[in-house]
């Protein structure tokens, strides 16, 4: 009598968490609103039901113990060569997946989750995988808008005064000009053969999941760190 084999991991979240953050030190694992950093996007993954498996990416022992309190698996030490400052994240979830097939799992859908996401949430985790499908998108992966149009945007002149990027635009009313969004820099959903072959996050095969303004914030300085936690408060405050 043949034995009845596990049930492969269909859809993987992948959190990445290296160590050697500079401008922030510890930021992974650094207390943000009573708990560390990195627990607000596992429990998030978690919550969400979408995934077979939580998995943290990390060159570090402190985040893996971290990671593993939280209830996220750490199966692998992330190699030297994908934790610098340069590396990006497309090569960081192909090495997962690369790991995951080497060991019998061959997951259709990934999703990278920011470790310093602490504003991601289990609904837009659901409602990225279903404009993944839904669209037939290589990555659907979360945007917001800009607060002020960028062709009215200004850049500093050598000789220390201001000039517009668009001086056409300089009589234009803001009303009248095309709206632009970002990267709100909390998660991307994509297809295992997206990754594996590099396919561009943001070219013509990517969905938009948007998300309010109120709930993005990037933070890269201890400014950002500060007014992602008073917005953070402010939100649970609110009961959001």
């Amino acid at each position: 009598m043949s034995k009845t084999s596990p049930k492969a991991a269909d859809r993987v979240a992948v959190i990445p968490a290296r160590g050697g953050s500079k401008r922030i030190p510890r930021k992974n694992v650094k207390p943000f609103c009573g708990k560390p950093m990195i627990a607000w996007s596992i429990e998030a993954a978690l919550t969400s039901g979408c995934f077979d498996r939580v998995i943290v990416s990390t060159d570090d022992d402190g985040i893996a113990d971290v990671a593993r309190e939280w209830g996220a698996e750490v199966p692998f030490r992330r190699p030297e060569a994908l934790a610098d400052d340069h590396t990006g994240t497309v090569p960081v979830i192909a090495h997962a997946l690369d790991w995951l097939e080497a060991h019998g799992e061959t997951p259709r859908q990934v999703c990278c989750v920011y470790a310093t996401a602490p504003f991601v949430q289990a609904d837009d985790l659901r409602r990225g995988q279903t404009i993944l499908e839904a669209e037939g998108a290589d990555y659907a992966f979360s945007i917001t808008s800009y607060a002020f149009p960028i062709q009215r945007a200004l850049r500093m002149t050598a000789d220390g005064r201001v000039a517009m990027f668009h001086p056409e635009h300089v009589q234009t009313r803001s009303q009248d000009l095309e709206e632009a969004y970002h990267d709100a820099g909390q998660f991307y959903w994509g297809r295992a053969e997206a990754w594996c072959q590099a396919r561009p996050l943001m070219g013509p095969g990517a969905a938009p999941v948007m998300l309010p303004r109120h709930r993005v914030q990037d933070i890269d300085t201890l400014e950002d760190w500060r007014r992602a936690e008073w917005l953070f408060r402010a939100l649970q405050a609110e009961g959001a």
